[in-house]
């Protein structure tokens, strides 16, 4: 007999975030052919946006190229938005940052978001090889700036780029957004009028509603935004049941903790290894830690977990995202996480 679903949440867009986690052993083809197949049944399931990360030199992850990656997406699905979440803008020039996206704005009219973070590269020898240059974090108030007015074609008769164009020009122009994991991040883009996207994935993450409160609270309205507007982002494995959704992030918590002789950035281990490790009684009780931050666990926990999560920051969207790399694990944690919602009326 079938275990009856929970009492489905409120309404609210819900959206997918992958960064093509890799396990060790398997090939980034794999990875990616997972994503793919993600993005096709988010679409199908009604999620607002699919977006992609972008991590240079880890070889536990597959999307160094989110623009290649999200073109790959786009003529996949049909109605889903792609987008970045996101492109390091201290890595890229921002005129490359706007053709890219205007190429992919001008593929999939109407469809495509870039969000944008202020982190640098895995290190410095990246940032120089990915920039020709020094990569400056300091600097991301400005390239944003720029970013900005490359997008919608708006620099000041008197600036420097006044002339140039970024091309090619797309009917739509890509939805610009700001990622963080700070009340600063939150403050930059309310004062840019632009939306923002708290990480709450992040292990560890901490002060979702103080960030998101400072985001309303010092919003001014822009020509991009009229209303302040947050997307919340969970760590969301939705399993049979909780010893079913421990075992499925355990990987990602291991390489987090660097347990079993992991290096952080290597590729995951299977669930199967990651359960074999020898967990140190510390490490496994932070890793509990890091879990119940999260929304790990079955139908009725990540239930009862989202529910706190919205309730405490009032976000107007849920981004999810998970490390889970068996694509029929990840595809069926996606359809639970759907059912616990009401469904969100087309338009």
């Amino acid at each position: 007999m079938s275990r009856p679903l929970p009492p489905q949440l409120p309404r609210i867009p819900l959206s997918v975030l992958d960064i093509a986690p890799v396990e060790r052993g398997r090939t980034a083809t794999r990875s990616l052919t997972t994503v793919k197949e993600l993005a096709r049944r988010a679409d199908e399931l009604d999620f607002r946006r699919f977006w992609v990360g972008e991590h240079h030199d880890t070889p536990g992850v597959a999307s160094a190229s989110p623009a290649v990656l999200l073109a790959a997406l786009g003529s996949t699905t049909e109605r889903i938005r792609i987008g970045s979440g996101g492109v390091m803008l201290p890595n890229h020039a921002p005129l490359v940052v706007a053709e890219s996206f205007g190429t992919l704005g001008a593929l999939f009219p109407g469809r495509v978001d870039l969000g944008v973070g202020r982190a640098s590269a895995t290190g410095p020898a990246v940032g120089t090889a990915l920039r020709r240059g020094s990569a400056d974090a300091d600097a991301f108030g400005d390239d944003l700036s720029d970013l900005v007015r490359f997008v919608t074609g708006t620099f000041p008769e008197e600036h420097p780029y006044a002339r140039l164009t970024a091309m090619p020009v797309p009917s739509v122009p890509a939805e610009i957004w700001v990622l963080g994991s700070s009340v600063g991040s939150a403050v930059l883009a309310a004062e840019r009028g632009l939306p923002y996207a708290f990480a709450q994935h992040f292990f560890g993450a901490r002060g979702a509603a103080e960030a998101l409160h400072a985001y309303r609270s010092a919003f001014r309205p822009s020509a991009l935004l009229g209303a302040p507007y947050a997307v919340l982002t969970v760590h969301t494995v939705c399993g049979e049941d909780d010893e079913h959704a421990a075992r499925l992030a355990a990987p990602a918590v291991a390489s987090a903790l660097q347990i079993g002789g992991l290096a952080r950035h290597d590729p995951l281990p299977s669930p199967e290894d990651a359960a074999a490790f020898d967990w140190p009684e510390k490490e496994r009780a932070y890793a509990a830690t890091l879990l119940a931050e999260q929304a790990v666990g079955g139908p009725d926990t990540v239930r009862r977990r989202l529910a706190e999560l919205l309730g405490t920051t009032a976000a107007d969207e849920l981004m999810v995202t998970n490390n889970v790399t068996e694509s029929k694990e990840k595809l069926r944690s996606l359809e639970r996480v759907r059912e616990l919602f009401e469904p969100v009326p087309a338009g």
